[in-house]
């Protein structure tokens, strides 16, 4: 009788921590779309004005958003480059409201008060070059977020795994340490008889070694075997931001939002790509010839600095037998994806933090055992068709590792 008692006892405990944590947010949901075209707009921004939570609209355009209940009413933000930002507190919004975002360009006359010539595209790449010292934190800060890390061989996808993480900077010129939190699915399917010995362990590498403000790439600088051109002018957060489109024959091209005023990197979308067949200069004797490489970084401003709040990777091998064979094995392709869903700057010491990720073992090696009530009001972009189509292949063909 005593082990009964005490049996439902920690039941009440559980359901009352769970209902609890559920009242400690409110969860507001929505698509974000085209006003005029009802196109979906993903990755837009949606975060709570003056603080330093939020999230990010899926490749769909919806989006779910988990508020703290005590900044229930202060306003949210909801904006992406080219269209007028929309501000609305949180008790307004509507059950799963469309949200319609205005398109707009701008003049050049309209962002640049002055009587003197208006810059070339390249001199203002070169400026927004001299101002990262500026615009980007040299005091440490931490980033939490969620990566998802997304594999295929041809048109079929091989593996899912999805995790939460802190990223520890001491500054944006330095490598961070991570803190896996806790990971949310893992999936594996048969893979290519290639990929024994091949494998890559780790994909936090991936995402914090091409860190193109960090290392200064080459785009950034303005240097001269690029050819840059301001395509528009486009409103971003009641600002303004150049489209600088950026050239260099004939793999790579490179788009650059740089804002009017401070000449921040707002948003950098690079991709190489092999062109009639021929390749650019990656490869390895394993046999991987790189055939196209995407990277995107969008970034946010807090406190006057700018901080990541978005970034994707996708690259593209085509994988032969040997590295000089004309015979193609498969085409594989990796997509990882980082959705930073809070940064702290302030007493950045005192905010809990376990430097525990081991770069030489796989994330799922590490996991811990599925828990809930971590990801109950964790905010990661909402799931899309596409994505759930995918979940539900890899779950019915998959080996599972969680």
């Amino acid at each position: 009788m005593l082990k009964i008692n005490i049996f439902i006892t920690i039941a009440l405990l559980l359901i009352n921590y769970n209902v609890k944590a559920q009242e400690s947010f409110i969860t507001i949901r929505g698509k974000v779309i085209d006003s005029e075209t009802k196109q979906a707009l993903p990755f837009a921004s949606i975060y709570i004005k003056e603080e330093s939570i939020g999230t990010t609209s899926s490749s769909d355009g919806s989006f779910i958003f988990h508020i703290p209940y005590a900044i229930r009413s202060k306003t949210v933000v909801i904006s992406t480059i080219g269209y007028e930002t929309m501000e609305k507190v949180s008790s307004e919004f509507a059950a799963n409201e469309e949200i319609h975002l205005k398109p707009s360009t701008l003049e050049l006359s309209e962002v640049i008060v002055t009587t003197d010539k208006p810059p070339t595209a390249r001199q203002i790449v070169k400026l927004a070059h001299q101002a990262i010292g500026s615009n980007y934190p040299s005091e440490p800060y931490m980033l939490e977020g969620f990566v998802r890390d997304l594999e295929k061989e041809d048109e079929k996808y091989v593996e899912l795994l999805e995790y939460a993480a802190k990223f520890l900077y001491q500054g944006y010129k330095y490598t961070p340490k991570v803190e896996l939190q806790e990971v949310r699915k893992s999936f594996e399917t048969e893979k290519h008889a290639w990929n024994t010995g091949n494998e890559q362990q780790n994909s936090i590498g991936d995402l914090i070694e091409d860190d193109f403000i960090k290392y200064e790439f080459s785009f950034i600088k303005g240097s001269r075997r690029w050819k840059y051109d301001i395509e528009s002018i486009l409103p971003f957060n009641n600002g303004a931001v150049y489209k600088i489109i950026g050239v260099n024959p004939p793999f790579e091209k490179v788009n650059l939002y740089i804002d009017v005023n401070t000449y921040a990197f707002v948003k950098i979308e690079l991709n190489r790509s092999k062109i009639n067949g021929k390749y650019y200069k990656r490869r390895f004797t394993n046999g991987q010839h790189e055939a196209n490489y995407t990277m995107v970084f969008e970034y946010q401003k807090i406190k006057g600095q700018m901080y990541l709040k978005y970034q994707k990777e996708v690259d593209t091998w085509d994988i032969f037998k040997g590295l000089e064979s004309g015979k193609l094995l498969f085409v594989k392709q990796f997509t990882k994806e980082l959705f930073v869903n809070k940064i702290i700057t302030d007493n950045v010491s005192d905010y809990p933090f376990n430097k525990n990720l081991k770069t030489t073992e796989t994330i799922e090696s590490q996991a811990k055992s599925y828990n809930p009530e971590f990801w109950a009001n964790y905010n990661v972009p909402s799931q899309t068709k596409l994505e759930s189509q995918i979940l539900k292949e890899l779950e019915k063909a998959s080996i599972k590792i969680d």
